[in-house]
């Protein structure tokens, strides 16, 4: 049992599997531009769009160089994934090579790590993703009824707290949900709510998914593309209304604030690792999975440390603990109109990082399954779009059905 348990597989017979077993046979497709593509669209998602607010009004226009520091920090970190990407190329990235170093039990567990961080994450984003489509519609007059755009638990909150506490404890997002919780169809007396466009969403990412590997890089570098040109524009037009005097000073917190927006900041680094889960449908993996990995995390950093120097520059750095930086600094100056594009851009960069991850979970699956340690359905690929079709669709139900009835707060706390 011992033995079983720690047994571990060679890099030879893991790339014979990944080429002759149960579940081979990916369209290899992908090259240096496709993997930085997707690389880009699974960094630079919510993060730009808000947590990089918060890390500001942290640390001040100093949060800028921890950018850089936690970039430095992510480079080790990337460049061992390269290494073990080019040595081992499969795709189950870090499953895969824990089994090859450790053994079966730790590749188990990193195994089913990597799905939980995948599934949660997934469904944390597609509520989100929810909440700023909905708000996008309201910029367009356009209203999604309230008990189609939550999770009961919001409503039933907020029905409890009327009555233990009265109309006057009611916050905003509370009386959103007691009208979710009134205007409600029933049956048999329960309230029917639900968060719609989280499953919408979900559903129609994991049919992309499912169809083909090259037409979902093409969908995601459409979608990079408009997000890279938004935050450029944001860049290069918010310098205009830059005020030198608002980087004084550079750390008004000090070190304690600067490292304060560690967590905000390293989140904005999160997923360059997601693209190892595609090795096995990379034309080159040895030479194309570490190239790719290096210019995701450098271009990213770029955009970070502008974009960061620009929002503290255009607005004082204590205005800037708010939920959507890139819109407010442009209401701020008076440009409304850019803060309307950005609010569109910031759903458009949402989707592109669900995507990824949506493409990276049942990847997992299926080396699990390959190694046996999982059903041999989840190895299953589809004969016309080469795609794991069984773990991408068990993927969907994962991710959709607790985006429609789960709160955020119960899965990111």
């Amino acid at each position: 049992m011992f033995k079983r348990l720690f047994r571990k597989k060679s890099v030879d017979q893991i790339i014979y599997d990944s080429q002759h077993g149960e579940g081979s046979g990916l369209a290899k497709v992908l090259g240096v531009r496709d993997l930085v593509s997707l690389g880009i669209a699974a960094i630079v998602g919510a993060g730009i769009f808000s947590t990089i607010g918060l890390a500001s009004y942290e640390g001040g226009p100093a949060v800028s160089l921890l950018f850089i520091f936690t970039a430095f920090a992510c480079v080790f970190t990337a460049l061992s994934y390269a290494q073990f990407a080019s040595t081992v190329p499969v795709s189950g990235s870090a499953y895969t090579y824990a089994y090859v170093a450790f053994g079966e039990l730790f590749a188990w567990i990193i195994g089913w790590a990597l799905v939980l961080e995948y599934a949660v994450s997934n469904t944390v984003i597609a509520i989100s993703w929810s909440q700023y489509f909905a708000s996008m519609l309201e910029g367009f007059g356009i209203h999604i009824p309230a008990w189609l755009s939550m999770a009961p638990g919001y409503a039933l909150d907020a029905s409890q707290k009327l009555a233990e506490h009265g109309a006057n404890a009611l916050t905003a997002a509370d009386k959103h949900g007691l009208e979710a919780y009134l205007s409600a169809p029933r049956i048999g007396g329960v309230p029917i709510i639900f968060d719609l466009p989280a499953g919408i969403i979900t559903v129609l990412v994991t049919a992309l998914v499912y169809i083909g590997i090259k037409e979902s890089q093409r969908a995601s570098a459409i979608m990079v593309m408009i997000k890279v040109g938004i935050i450029l524009a944001v860049i290069f037009g918010g310098i205009f209304y830059v005020k030198p005097e608002n980087w004084t000073p550079f750390a008004p917190n000090g070190m304690h604030g600067v490292m304060g927006s560690v967590a905000a900041v390293f989140f904005a680094f999160i997923g360059f690792d997601s693209i190892s889960t595609t090795a096995e449908e990379c034309k080159n993996p040895q030479r194309d999975l570490p190239k790719a990995m290096i210019w995701c995390l450098v271009i990213c950093t770029v955009l970070y440390v502008a974009i960061t120097l620009v929002l503290t520059g255009m607005v004082n750095y204590t205005e800037l603990n708010v939920k959507d930086p890139l819109a407010f600094v442009f209401k701020y100056v008076g440009f409304d109109y850019m803060a309307g594009v950005i609010s569109v851009t910031s759903v458009i960069a949402i989707t592109s990082a669900l995507l990824v991850y949506q493409l990276a979970q049942p990847r997992i699956w299926m080396t699990m399954s390959r190694d046996g340690l999982m059903s041999k359905r989840f190895a299953r690929i589809h004969p016309k779009y080469r795609t794991p079709s069984y773990a991408t669709i068990v993927t969907g139900i994962v991710v959709g059905v607790p985006s429609l009835f789960f709160k955020m707060d119960f899965l990111s706390i």
